[in-house]
């Protein structure tokens, strides 16, 4: 077989092909941080957690997903320590999801290695670089219909 030179590649499958690889870079890193059964789709649910408590039902709203979907991911975190579930302090029939101390540092250990890996990037391709590319993917994001998606955060989650 043929090999291919990724620059030869039309640029939304690269873009796809690169944020695959990205992610798996990622999530390696993160689980040698002390974090080995995180997921990418474990981060859509997570950041709807970082500003407030909402509820599985406000969870599955914000993520577009079925209450079941949101609520099955709930358990998940919860069960690896992420999140735990409270009672609403107005209205003691409402359960709130919230981070753990944990699910912080799991927010603040993702930060770190995607910033660590852009630096990596302007290292090797320059600030001016990584700028313009972020401007063309947004672009990109635009012409096919996305970006209303990531400006409400509810792009729809991975297939994990």
């Amino acid at each position: 077989m043929a090999s291919v030179e990724p620059a030869e590649i039309d640029i939304a499958t690269l873009a796809q092909l690169t944020a695959a690889a990205a992610n798996r870079h990622l999530l390696t890193a993160l689980r040698a941080l002390g974090h080995p059964d995180v997921r990418a789709s474990h981060g859509y649910l997570l950041q709807h957690l970082i500003n407030g408590d909402p509820t599985v039902s406000d969870l599955a709203d914000q993520m577009r997903v079925t209450q079941q979907r949101a609520s099955a991911q709930v358990r998940e975190l919860e069960h690896l320590g992420y999140v735990t579930r409270r009672t609403d302090m107005a209205d003691n029939r409402v359960r709130r999801i919230s981070l753990t101390a944990r699910g912080e540092d799991l927010i603040a250990d993702g930060r770190h290695v995607r910033a660590q890996l852009n630096a990596v990037l302007i290292d090797a391709a320059g600030e001016d670089s990584v700028h313009t590319t972020a401007e063309t993917l947004s672009r990109l994001l635009d012409a096919v219909g996305g970006a209303e998606q990531i400006r409400r955060r509810s792009a729809p989650l991975p297939e994990d």
